[in-house]
C-alpha cells in the first residue's frame, strides 16, 4: 500500500506548497482559489475537486497524481503495470515470443473480450490480459502490417490506457496513447485517430491544461466523416467530452452549448453504433448533463437533472457509466452536506463496479472527507473507509 495514500489530500498538498516555499496567500495567487479555500481543503473541510487540485498541481509543479496520493496500490491488479512496461519497452525492436502467436481471428477475439471487461470496470482481468495481446499483434503488425492488425492493436491499446489512467500511472497511460494514436493513423479507419482524442484530452484537463484539450476535440470534431456509420457515435462522444472539459474550465458556455450538440444527435437519431465502445446514447447524454452541473459547480441543478434521470435511465447504462455517475452524486451531495446520501451514491457504486470505485480519486477523496466531518462513523462508512484504505 502507498503511504502517501493513506493521508488526506490536504496535508499532501500542505506539504508540496511548503516545499515550494508557499504560503496559502502564494498559491492561492497562482491557481487563482482564495486563501480561504486553499485553508478549508488542507484542513479537511471542504472537499477537493478535481478542478481544484488539477489547479494546485500545476502551480505546484507536481503531478496531480501525487497529490492524490496515486497509485493505490494494494492488490493484484497492479501487477500488469511491470509487464506493459515490458511491452513497451520492446516497441521498434519486436517482441521475443516464447511461442507461435495466435492468428488473427483468435486476437480479434481476445480484443473484444477486453473491450467488453472496460465498461464492467473488471480492472484485474483487463490487466491480465494486455500484455500477451500487445505482444502478438506487435508480432502479426512487424510482419504483415494489415490494417486489420492496426486496428486491433490501437483498439487494445486505447484499452490499456484506460487501465493505467485509473490506477493512477499517468505516465504509463501517455505511453500507451502514443502508441494507440500510431497503430489508429496507419489502420485505415479515419475515425480511429479521432477517438483516441478522447483520453488525450482527458490527461490534458487532469493538467490543467482546458485550452489545449478543447482545441484538440474542436480539431477531432471538424474531421468526423457524416457519410460513415460511426459519425454520430464519434461526434457525440467528442462533445460530451468537450462539455466536461468545458464545465471544469467553468466556461458554462461551452460546457452547455457541447451537451446540447450531443443531446441534439441523439434526439434526432444520428447517435449511430457503440462500434468503438464509447457508449454513447440518450441515457450516457443524461448521466454527462448532471456531470456538468457538479464541475461547474452548479450543485442544485445537479441534483435536479439527477432526480430526471431515474432507474430507467440508469438500467440502459453499463456498470462503469453507472458508477461513474453514482460517484459524480456523491460528490455533489458531499458538498452539499448532505453527508448520507452521499455515502448511499459511494456504496451504490461499489456494489455496480467495486475496483473501479475503490481507485476512483473523488471516490476516495468523499469517503476520506466523510469521515473527517463525521464525530462517529457509521458502520457502512467505517467499512467503505476499510475496503478502500484511505
Amino acid at each position: 500500500m502507498n503511504d502517501a495514500a493513506r493521508e488526506s489530500i490536504g496535508v499532501r498538498i500542505a506539504r508540496a506548497r511548503k516545499r515550494r516555499g508557499l504560503t496559502q496567500h502564494g498559491l492561492a495567487a497562482r491557481c487563482h482559489y482564495s486563501r480561504s479555500h486553499i485553508a478549508q481543503v488542507e484542513k479537511g473541510h471542504k472537499v477537493a475537486t478535481p478542478a481544484f487540485v488539477a489547479a494546485a498541481a500545476a502551480a505546484l509543479a507536481v503531478d496531480p497524481s501525487e497529490l492524490y496520493g496515486q497509485p493505490y496500490r494494494g492488490d493484484q491488479v497492479h501487477a500488469a503495470i511491470p509487464e506493459l512496461r515490458r511491452v513497451l519497452a520492446c516497441a521498434g525492436v519486436g517482441p521475443d515470443l516464447p511461442a507461435p502467436p495466435r492468428d488473427l481471428d483468435q486476437l480479434a477475439a481476445e480484443v473484444a473480450a477486453i473491450r467488453d471487461l472496460l465498461p464492467e470496470a473488471k480492472l484485474t482481468r483487463i490487466g491480465a490480459a494486455l500484455p500477451a495481446v500487445y505482444e502478438e499483434l506487435a508480432w502479426h503488425a512487424s510482419t504483415t502490417g494489415t490494417p486489420r492488425v492496426w486496428t486491433l492493436l490501437s483498439r487494445a491499446l486505447y484499452a490499456g490506457v484506460s487501465l493505467t489512467r485509473r490506477l493512477g500511472y499517468a505516465g504509463d497511460a501517455l505511453a500507451l496513447l502514443d502508441r494507440a494514436e500510431e497503430a489508429a493513423r496507419r489502420s485505415q479507419d479515419p475515425h480511429l485517430p479521432l477517438v483516441t482524442r478522447l483520453p488525450r484530452a482527458l490527461l490534458l484537463m487532469n493538467a490543467d491544461q482546458y485550452t489545449p484539450a478543447l482545441t484538440l476535440l474542436d480539431r477531432a470534431a471538424a474531421q468526423v466523416d457524416d457519410s460513415r456509420q460511426d459519425a454520430g457515435e464519434v461526434a457525440g462522444a467528442l462533445a460530451l467530452r468537450s462539455a466536461i472539459v468545458a464545465a471544469r474550465a467553468g466556461d458554462a458556455h461551452t460546457a452547455w452549448e457541447q451537451f446540447a450538440r450531443a443531446e441534439d444527435l441523439v434526439k434526432t437519431g444520428r447517435a449511430g453504433s457503440n462500434v468503438h465502445g464509447t457508449q454513447f446514447g440518450a441515457a450516457n447524454v443524461a448521466i454527462h448533463g448532471a456531470a456538468v452541473a457538479v464541475e461547474l459547480g452548479d450543485l442544485d441543478e445537479a441534483a435536479r437533472r439527477d432526480r430526471r434521470i431515474g432507474e430507467r435511465t440508469l438500467a440502459d447504462l453499463v456498470p462503469e457509466r453507472r458508477a461513474h455517475h453514482e460517484i459524480d452524486m456523491s460528490r455533489a451531495f458531499a458538498e452539499l452536506g448532505e453527508y448520507d446520501t452521499a455515502l448511499r451514491r459511494l456504496l451504490s457504486a461499489e456494489r455496480i463496479a467495486p475496483q473501479m470505485t475503490r481507485y476512483h480519486p473523488t471516490a476516495r477523496l468523499v469517503v476520506r472527507h466523510l469521515v473527517d466531518v463525521r464525530r462517529t462513523l457509521p458502520e457502512p462508512l467505517r467499512g467503505l473507509h476499510a475496503r478502500m484504505r484511505v
